[in-house]
């Protein structure tokens, strides 16, 4: 027994409350607290192994799962269905994920607590027998027919993918299959030999490589409605009679247009079905399928104890739940929208009630029930306080104690970290006061002791009849801290993917230029099969490039993708002209880059003295846990200004990402030296935002911060700027306004920009004056390139923000067809919870006709629209009076993706989402969400006659991006490149569309180096022609993306180890490698090795073999004769012509002897060679002597 159940065991009546919960039947408790109630139910749990807490709505479940995790880390968030929108054509599939998980958990586990909410209550579910039945187990020495599975897996509810990358995937290639199942962290590999299962292993996902072996595994459903073909054979023709009746009850009434609308569901539902399609919102036809339905009260076991959360509530929520379901549902009803069945995806509120009194059920509220809905067979008052809020004073928090620890009281403190609660032990005792820090639970404590442990709730109680008093954290220090998640397992490499190369997109070739992708092709040259790769060029020339040669060649990637860039020609000059040009700008840049860098190395800046304690209690004082980027970030900053060297550090980060946080930590340091600080933004509305976090964070500490900007008088802007010269001002934050003349400082220290990129010209010259010898931070959200950063280390001090914080909600994202309907339902379930709501509408010319027709929907509603079209000012009123929460519904283009953080702003209805670009929605998904509330983006599009299939692979890739998934990957494609442009300056932009990013970065790369004054080795290509068979069997790979990375990557090997370490992946990945594809390998093996030795190319006609080597070859050539000497006459040297060349040619003594293995002679030779290079001279160390 521990310390938090102990005490309750004194209670009087505790023992009463067990007797009588072991029967059927409701025990009422009154008098309990909100964090009080979840250690109440804690103290009963050992009677019960399964237990559910029902909360009135999501927000209060979330509560009362936070404060319970302390007792029992394993508890399980059950979140409730949304019931309005199952129309939509795609869901994201967490809420799916989180429910499966308790699914799971009912069936695998001995004991387990669930937080439900009492909407998931009313749900009708599948029955759970029927669900158990369907779940599949694998051992490794089952036999599995994989059609069988494949169809199996379809009735779960899983989607068939060439490469599994998120849950609910699964993909079979010969005899190997991938599931990722909805409960795993990591998806699962299975390879079969013949029927039999071989091996099972985890593997990641991004790097598609395994990470550990399995015993056996569970597959568990991709979806609460499982289908097999009886049940959808039952459920057509159920749908379909019904369908009828509907039509024939609108053509009586002459409505024929929902006439034809329910008779087009039906039809489509029928086609989705029959080609055993997983259909969206299939729990809206549950009723179709299943004729007997449970609820998850249904699916626990006889011995679980309910405990309902203020039982009022309660039934007041499900009631408002249910009637706003029926209302919403009749509407559509009546419109054509759904059938009759689908109304009965609910229960009757008053069922769920009657179910509560059959049950074991603990009822919990803080005033006794009126009213006559339930009847208690026992009913009983607790007496508990809540602890008054400490704000921070010790002493005060010491009195209470030193008060408690007379009376004998037991005291139990709280903190969310370790090491705090450790601290504040050892603060206690030097207090006099008997602390103690234990981490085990177990350890009792006695009267008048003070134990401190780790761990949170919400909100500290006691309870006076047995003496015993928990205070959290929060009661001392105010606002808690939250909570980190564990930072996710995966942090492997990239797959630096061909990033998905299609036929028909724009490739780089180093050496010729811009041409078309035209897809693989097999072709046989002198009987030797290989791959190629076909690229067209300007004028219908074709060059064919073998596959092992990809690693020249890159996807063209420009900034601005409507523009088609312009195809280069064959065997002319213009590319090589363009490469020459480019070379010369990239040079001077980096020129600039260096020198600029010298120079502010050179000069000495401020010192300032390392943290001190105030810096130490300010930071503590984060209400969020920073992200490890974050401490890095701020870290190296820090580290920056005790230096002497002048500060110049740029921070990227996605928005939201914390780079604020950042800045606030770096000024209030500056401060402390008695520093000046200013933070430059590029518009009104941030400057204001920015003034208000600044104020909320700095309201403890003695410090000034003031706002410059056209919200502020002309009187307060005077005031400011006087004080500002007198140094009384210690942060000023505003827009260009700050670089005006009349604004002097007493004593700068540092500089704050954000969003650079934003100022125009002049402003830049101002700021770079402003610069010359202070410390400057710069902040940016566009983000830069992985490629460019590597470019640019050790030039430009840069810190990237990757990791996404905590607490973000994923947001649910929804599409589907316009209706009215649907837009009036999301909006007005915003505003009753409180919220705001985005709705997007890129024409200016109807937007305001658009704005009319939601005021309309919803008339409650203040609605206003925003567009760029409006004057400046305009627009800065009605995003003030967005913040401000004047208005409810802002109707705009899409100007919000830019920035602006309004954390009450939770839906976002996105209007023709199919004619946005994927990197447009993501940035505009991002402005939802910033909050823990769960945020809804609707994607809307019209259902004209579009073709199907162009509209179907739209909406797929919509539907990937929901997961959040390939969309950054385009997204950020496509902001690399604005990020490198932003960063280099305009004139490289127009550089680096005419080679392609790739290549730029490459250039830039080697001019830097150059500049820095590192020698850079001319680079050379290799190639290799010998005549195997070396290529990709189609049955090996038949997925052409997959082929093409395999072979890029294949490509791009530069060693043995390399070599071996793709094998063994090959492997891993697509079953045992054919010998076609061992060959392919071992070329690359050579070519790498051929590369070292300086030669450019190794041919091989018939017998004889040529080696041309490069003429700027560090050899030793006093060293050829002896070589061709081991050789015996096998191998001639040849230097008359431009390239010197050995060739060798295996002598036979007899025509029975048979051909030696191309391979082999190619590597005797190049071992030969070795002894040309080395020694103490020529200075190339050998990475491939193995």
């Amino acid at each position: 027994m521990d310390a938090f159940v102990q005490p309750l065991y004194e209670l009087a009546d505790f023992d009463a409350i067990i007797r009588q919960l072991k029967k059927p039947g409701i025990v009422q408790v009154s008098g309990c607290l909100d964090s009080q109630k979840a250690h109440f139910t804690n103290g009963l749990l050992r009677e019960f192994p399964f237990r559910l807490i029902v909360a009135e709505n999501d927000l209060k479940a979330k509560a009362f799962y936070e404060d319970f995790r302390l007792y029992d880390p394993e508890v399980l968030y059950y979140p409730a269905r949304d019931l309005i929108f199952y129309q939509a054509d795609i869901h994201g599939n967490l809420l799916t994920r989180q429910r499966i998980q308790v699914l799971r958990a009912l069936l695998e586990r001995e004991e387990v607590t669930i937080v439900t909410s009492i909407d998931s209550c009313l749900d009708c579910l599948v029955p759970l027998a029927v669900w158990k039945e369907k779940v599949i187990k694998i051992r490794n020495d089952s036999e599995i027919d994989l059609d069988r599975m494949k169809r199996h897996l379809v009735e779960l509810g899983y989607e068939w993918a060439a490469q599994v990358e998120v849950p609910g995937q699964f993909s079979i290639r010969g005899g190997i299959m991938d599931v990722f199942s909805l409960t795993e962290d990591n998806p699962w590999r299975i390879e079969l030999w013949g029927d039999e299962v071989d091996s099972i292993r985890s593997f990641d996902a991004e790097s598609q490589r395994s990470i550990e072996n399995l015993e056996e595994i569970t597959i568990y459903p991709a979806t609460e409605v499982v289908l097999d073909k009886e049940t959808i054979r039952q459920g057509i023709k159920a749908i379909e009679k019904e369908a009828q009746k509907s039509q024939k009850k609108f053509r009586d009434e002459m409505k024929t247009e929902e006439g034809a609308r329910v008779r087009q569901i039906a039809a489509e539902l029928k086609d989705q079905l029959e080609e055993m399609e997983h259909i969206a919102g299939a729990e809206s036809f549950v009723r179709y399928f299943y004729k007997k339905t449970e609820s998850l009260l249904e699916y626990l076991p006889e011995n679980t104890l309910v405990v309902i959360d203020e039982p009022n509530r309660l039934t007041e929520h499900a009631k408002t739940t249910e009637e706003e379901f029926r209302e919403s549902m009749i509407h559509r009803l009546e419109k054509g929208y759904l059938l009759p069945g689908q109304m009965e995806v609910i229960r009757n509120h008053q069922e769920v009630v009657h179910r509560f009194h059959q049950m074991h059920t603990l009822s919990l509220s803080t005033m006794e029930p009126r009213g006559n809905a339930w009847n208690f067979t026992m009913e009983m008052q607790l007496t508990v306080k809540s602890v008054n809020p400490y704000n921070n004073s010790f002493e005060m928090l010491v009195k209470d104690l030193l008060r408690w620890k007379k009376s004998g009281y037991r005291m139990l403190l709280l903190s969310p970290s370790r090491t705090r609660a450790a601290r504040l032990a050892k603060d206690l005792q030097d207090q006099e006061l008997s602390a103690f820090y234990s981490e085990d639970p177990e350890e009792l404590i006695q009267p008048g002791q003070i134990k401190v442990t780790w761990g949170r709730v919400s909100r500290g109680f006691e309870y006076p009849m047995v003496k015993y008093v928990v205070i959290s954290e929060t009661d001392i220090f105010g606002k808690e801290k939250k909570k980190k998640r564990k930072k996710s397992q995966y942090s492997g490499k990239q797959i630096q993917s061909f990033s998905e190369l299609s036929v028909g997109d724009f490739v780089v070739h180093e050496n010729h230029g811009l041409g078309v992708y035209r897809g693989i092709e097999k072709m046989e040259v002198d009987g030797v099969v290989k791959d190629y790769i076909k690229i067209e060029y300007a004028g219908k020339s074709n060059l064919y490039i073998l596959a092992t040669q990809l690693d020249v060649l890159q996807k063209y990637a420009g900034s601005d993708a409507a523009k088609t860039p312009k195809l280069n020609k064959l065997g002319g000059q213009e590319w090589k002209k363009t490469k020459t040009k480019v070379r010369g700008a990239v040079k001077n840049t980096a020129k600039d880059l260096v020198a600029l860098y010298a120079a502010r190395q050179q000069e000495a800046g401020f010192r300032y003295g390392p943290d001190t304690v105030w810096q130490r209690e300010f930071e503590e004082m984060f209400p969020f846990e920073e992200t490890e980027d974050q401490l890095q970030a701020i870290e190296a900053a820090k580290q920056d200004m005790e230096s002497p060297k002048i500060m110049d550090r740029l921070i990227c980060g996605d928005v939201g990402y914390g780079k604020t946080e950042i800045a606030i930590r770096v000024a209030f340091k500056a401060i402390q030296e008695g520093k000046q600080v200013v933070y430059l933004v590029p518009t009104t509305i941030l400057a204001q935002q920015h003034y208000n976090t600044f104020v909320q964070r700095m309201k403890d500490f003695p410090v000034r911060v003031d706002l410059l900007c056209r919200f502020r008088t002309a009187s307060q802007q005077k005031k400011t700027i006087g004080d500002l010269g007198k140094g009384l001002v210690d942060i000023l934050i505003g827009t260009h306004r700050v670089l005006s003349k009349d604004v002097q400082f007493k004593d700068l220290g540092l500089l704050i920009i954000d969003e650079e990129q934003r100022f125009g010209v002049t402003h830049k010259e101002k700021i770079k004056q402003m610069k010359q010898n202070i410390d400057v931070l710069t902040l940016t959200a566009t983000p830069i390139p992985r490629t460019l950063h590597m470019s640019l280390i050790g030039i430009r001090d840069m810190s990237v923000l990757e990791e996404a914080p905590q607490d973000r909600t994923p947001i649910q994202t929804y599409v589907m067809e316009y209706n009215d309907e649907m837009i009036r339902e999301a909006i007005s379930r915003e505003l009753a919870r409180g919220g705001q709501v985005y709705y997007v509408y890129n024409r200016v010319n109807n937007i305001e006709e658009i704005t009319n027709q939601i005021r309309k929907l919803v008339p409650e509603a203040s609605v206003a629209f925003a567009h760029g079209q409006m004057s400046e000012r305009e627009l800065e009123k009605i995003m003030y009076g967005f913040i401000n929460g004047e208005i409810d519904v802002l109707v705009s283009t899409t100007i919000i993706e830019t920035g602006l953080d309004i954390s009450n702003a939770n839906t976002m209805i996105i209007h023709d989402a199919d004619q946005m670009g994927l990197s447009q929605l993501y940035q505009l998904r991002g402005r939802v969400g910033r909050s823990n509330r769960t945020a809804y983006a609707f994607l809307m599009y019209r259902r004209n006659k579009m073709l199907k299939e162009i509209a179907e692979k739209r909406l797929h890739a919509i539907r990937e991006f929901t997961e959040l998934g390939s969309g950054i990957k385009i997204a950020m494609r496509d902001l690399e490149l604005r990020g490198a442009g932003n960063l280099l300056g305009a004139e490289q932009h127009g550089h680096m569309e005419a080679v392609g990013y790739d290549l730029y970065c490459k250039m830039l790369n080697e001019a830097v180096q150059e500049a820095k004054g590192i020698e850079v080795q001319e680079d050379f290509e290799t190639t290799i022609d010998l005549q195997i068979n070396a290529y990709i069997p189609e049955k090996y790979i038949p997925n052409e993306y997959q082929k093409l990375d395999v072979y890029k990557r294949i490509a791009a090997i530069e060693s043995r180890e390399e070599m071996e370490d793709m094998a063994e992946e090959l492997t891993d990945r697509f079953g045992d490698i054919p010998k076609k594809v061992e060959k392919l390998l071992e070329v690359a093996a050579l070519k790498a090795q051929a590369h070292q030795l300086y030669v450019t190319a190794v041919e091989q006609k018939g017998e004889v073999y040529t080696f041309i080597m490069y003429e700027k070859a560090k050899v030793h050539p006093e060293r050829i004769p002896k070589l061709i000497e081991d050789f015996r006459g096998e191998l001639t040297f040849k230097a008359d012509g431009t390239q010197p060349c050995f060739i060798y040619e295996k002598k036979r003594r007899n025509l029975k002897e048979k051909q030696t293995d191309a391979l082999e002679i190619t590597k005797n030779v190049l071992n030969g060679l070795k002894g040309l290079i080395g020694g103490e001279k020529s200075g190339i160390i050998d990475p491939l002597s193995k």
